[in-house]
């Protein structure tokens, strides 16, 4: 599978117009597997809903090369996730397969089928029938990558993925990106574990509301640049004032 280029071109976009990503511009290239790091309250989340395009964007644009918003997966951040309703582990795989296919389409047996081997390359194996609530924050996470697998698309984003979660899942989750990343799609996660990063991301984007630095992670995470991250997040000002830049 060919994975897309997503570029951005001095992207700003806010809440409540108050800048969270401040004139980005750059490019995650086709195939590429990019770490999106910074300080707490950087725009790491909102940036990726921009890209899914579940945020517009106050000023700038995001070519995504024509890929349609269905083949842009999104892993939202597990533990904002609502996880009250009664439904079955294999129900909530399947429902990856939705976005790929279109609802009217009829989610037969070979849905079926590939989604119980979803659940079993996540090592959730025999929990077709398990009520997603009653599991644990690891295995649900395994939960949600095993969706994202039946959605089977070329750009995957994943914010912060491995985020309370044991050292096993970490591991195993690790491999499926690795895997997605040697057949060819995009992946782009957001991650706080500097040394996770240095070890198994090649690109890095360092955002503290601006870039502070985008390419390969040995260059983008060197002294410098985290010192600059860490003094702007430090001078960040909940009572700033609304910004009017390019306003309305």
């Amino acid at each position: 599978m060919n994975g897309g280029a997503l570029r951005l071109t001095d992207i700003t976009a806010t809440y409540e117009r108050h800048p969270a990503v401040h004139h980005v511009s750059g490019e995650f290239a086709a195939g590429s597997m990019t770490a999106v790091i910074g300080p707490n309250g950087a725009g790491k989340t909102t940036l990726m809903k921009v890209l899914a395009g579940l945020h517009a964007p106050d000023h700038g644009t995001v070519d995504r090369g024509g890929l349609r918003r269905e083949q842009i997966a999104l892993l939202p951040q597990a533990l904002g996730l609502d996880r009250s309703f009664p439904i079955a582990c294999l129900d909530v795989v399947m429902s990856g397969a939705v976005a790929r296919m279109g609802v009217l389409r009829g989610l037969g047996r070979a849905v079926r089928h590939d989604a119980q081997h979803a659940l079993e390359a996540v090592g959730l194996a025999g929990f077709d029938a398990r009520i997603a609530g009653t599991l644990s924050t690891g295995q649900f996470q395994r939960l949600l990558f095993a969706r994202l697998m039946m959605q089977d698309a070329p750009v995957i984003l994943l914010d912060e993925p491995f985020n309370a979660v044991d050292e096993a899942t970490v591991t195993d989750l690790l491999k499926i990106v690795h895997r997605w990343h040697h057949e060819g799609r995009t992946v782009i996660a957001v991650l706080h574990d500097l040394d996770l990063v240095q070890k198994h991301f090649p690109q890095a984007l360092l955002l503290a509301r601006t870039c502070i630095g985008w390419g390969e992670t040995a260059q983008v995470l060197n002294p410098d640049n985290r010192k600059r991250a860490r003094m702007m997040a430090e001078a960040w000002r909940a009572d700033a004032e609304i910004c009017h830049e390019h306003a309305a």
